[in-house]
């Protein structure tokens, strides 16, 4: 799975958030523009899901989704498939839950 996808499930509760994104190393240009892009006020969902297609994988990489600057939403990944997402909107993991049947509480 890619932040892409995670992005997309997110619907209507991520597309008003502001995207900080941090990598621990890069591996792909996109991860450079990403990085510029994200410092200071940061990225809207559209432009962070704009730079992730296609098929981006990150790895060991952290975005941190932000509502009238409120840190809301949390999506680690660590080795391009393994994901933990945290959210402050149980709502947010439910929806997730459901389209990823294999997804687990931590």
């Amino acid at each position: 799975m890619t932040l892409a996808e995670l992005l997309v499930r997110l619907g209507s509760f991520g597309l008003g958030l502001t995207w900080h994104v941090e990598f621990d190393e890069i591996v792909d240009p996109r991860y450079v523009e990403m990085s510029r892009r994200s410092a200071g006020a940061g990225l809207d969902t559209l432009t962070l899901l704009s730079l992730t297609t296609p098929f981006l994988q990150l790895i060991g990489a952290e975005a941190r989704g932000f509502a009238d600057d409120k840190l809301v939403l949390v999506l680690t990944e660590f080795d391009s498939s393994l994901w933990d997402v945290r959210a402050v909107d149980e709502r947010v993991l439910s929806e997730l839950r459901h389209h990823y049947p294999g997804a687990k509480d931590l």
